[in-house]
């Protein structure tokens, strides 16, 4: 395993022994800028609008994002990715 990969199941580890809402909302405040935030939160609002049958044009002008984002967004709920949401 690279180190990459390393530090990504050490990430992944750490967040599953967060006990509480407000422990995960420190952990991310402390290890994401505002910005990298602002783009978890607007990915996640892309996938929930995809999935209410939003079109990617549409969400582009509510969220203020780029035409890529969306249409990645897409793609990922096409491989069956993030149906929890």
């Amino acid at each position: 395993m690279n180190n990459f990969e390393e530090y990504k199941q050490q990430l992944i580890e750490r967040i599953c022994k967060l006990d509480s809402k407000e422990a995960t909302e420190s952990f991310l405040n402390s290890i994401l800028t505002d910005r990298e935030m602002e783009d978890i939160v607007h990915r996640l609002q892309i996938f929930r609008l995809l999935k209410k049958g939003v079109s990617q044009r549409e969400i582009v002008s509510r969220l203020g994002v780029g035409i890529a984002t969306v249409t990645r967004g897409s793609k990922a709920l096409k491989k069956g990715n993030f149906n929890e949401l």
